[in-house]
């Protein structure tokens, strides 16, 4: 089913392009008025892929909550759990460091944005787009949720994530007691999954009208006005990629060639709906596939939605310095590197939903006096560069869980990847009070 899965996703994209270019070469005569028509019928497509998003969006939190509930009764004892989190966080924090990294030395490289042939926004336009200066203060209080239902209902990940690991070690602490709780709980999960089959089944409706949407409204003219600067982005993120799976294999051994395999349905999915959220539960479910446990997967992944998107953070970088050189900013070596260290830091926590990174970016360039009104040179091309950020986020996340687990001495027998598990895969049972912890196969 996956296989076929994505067969009607590439075909939908596809003919998502195709329709999405025909309709507006039939409109667009350059007119304000077929302009306002084009949008309009843009937003006609973009209600499927909202609908297919809010579903999703539906799934996330009690998906996250119950997966990483169990995964950690299922770690034993804390000592586990604040091994695997530090050596995720360890991971998380070099992987941002490559990625933003990466995207300052190709954008000094290529220099996409010198003699940039296009008319620039004046330096005083206001973008469109909310800013946010980063408070410490605010995002350390903002760790705790002040209620997990209002965290829950607004799908804040992080959040949910600090809420799940006290309800874990809590049911780890009351041991035999909490065993029915624990029941319980991996039925939630087998129930989310199969919910998420469920909504998967729309994924083909919502990649055809995303795409469509974005190509009626912007025309395919507008990817060749920006083709180098697209064009370098992704070079950009066909090195990462390279990055990320050669660490991988220097890790995990010869068995990671086949995690591109395993992964592939998220990763078109995120693609092709331009949101890394989309992809969580098959990301979820293609990992413990491959032979990442439950409790690893389960805790790594969704840490990795707040602290590992390394797709957008190499965005960030190749962005903000782009939108410099079309200004005819020169920032010196020990600017560039401050702000490499800003955004290390701004976009921790930043959701993996469309659009969140320019939320990042614009707080960063006031902070370096590069007019904000540069983001309006990249919004017409935004959603395309965000499918490949997306796809990307989700290799990084998948790469990390592998790496941790490969430390953990963790890595199951891998099942076949194009089958897909009718139910959530089996966990154990938490380990009664005072028994101890034994290493799982392999360690």
């Amino acid at each position: 089913m996956a296989n076929k899965l994505t067969r009607f996703i590439l075909f939908a994209l596809v003919l998502g392009i195709i329709a999405g270019w025909a309709t507006n070469s039939a409109i667009d005569d350059g007119t304000p008025a077929a302009a306002a028509q084009l949008k309009q019928i843009a937003g006609y497509f973009s209600i499927v892929t909202a609908l297919f998003l809010r579903l999703i969006k539906m799934v996330i939190a009690p998906l996250v909550f119950s997966t990483l509930v169990v995964g950690i009764a299922h770690m034993g004892d804390t000592a586990a759990l604040g091994r695997v989190a530090s050596r995720a966080l360890g991971w998380f924090i070099f992987a941002s460091l490559i990625s933003l990294s990466l995207g300052l030395i190709l954008v000094n490289l290529l220099q996409p944005g010198v003699g940039l042939d296009l008319p620039l926004p004046p330096p005083e336009a206001a973008s469109g787009i909310a800013t946010a200066t980063f408070n410490l203060k605010d995002f350390i209080s903002h760790l705790v949720p002040a209620s997990i239902v209002e965290a829950m209902a607004t799908n804040e990940i992080l959040p949910i994530v600090i809420f799940s690991m006290f309800f874990g070690v809590a049911i780890t602490a009351v041991g035999e007691r909490a065993q029915p709780l624990v029941r319980g709980i991996e039925g939630l999960v087998q129930v989310m999954l199969q919910v998420t089959n469920y909504v998967m089944r729309a994924a083909p409706f919502a990649v055809f009208a995303a795409v469509a949407s974005a190509i009626v409204e912007q025309g395919p003219t507008v990817l060749f006005s920006l083709g180098r600067f697209v064009g370098s982005f992704y070079f950009g993120l066909a090195l990462l990629w390279l990055i990320l799976f050669g660490i991988a294999f220097l890790v995990a051994g010869k068995r990671a060639r086949d995690l591109a395999r395993y992964i592939r349905d998220p990763i078109v999915l995120a693609f092709s709906t331009a949101s890394s959220e989309a992809a969580y539960p098959r990301t979820l479910e293609a990992l413990e596939r491959f032979g990442v446990p439950p409790r690893i997967a389960s805790f790594v992944l969704p840490l990795g939605y707040s602290f590992n998107l390394d797709g957008s953070m190499m965005y960030m970088t190749f962005a903000s310095i782009f939108i410099a050189q079309a200004y005819g900013i020169d920032l010196s070596i020990g600017q560039e590197i401050t702000m490499l260290l800003v955004l290390m830091i701004t976009s921790k926590g930043m959701a993996g939903v469309p659009r969140a990174s320019l939320v990042v970016i614009a707080a960063t360039l006031s902070m370096f006096h590069i007019p904000e009104a540069g983001l309006l040179l990249i919004l017409a091309v935004d959603h395309f560069l965000d499918m490949g950020r997306s796809a990307t986020n989700v290799v990084g996340n998948a790469v990390a869980a592998v790496v941790v687990a490969r430390w953990e001495g963790s890595l199951d027998p891998e099942r076949p990847a194009d089958i897909e598990p009718p139910h959530a895969p089996s966990h154990r049972s938490p380990l009664p009070p005072g028994a101890e912890a034994h290493p799982e196969p392999g360690a």
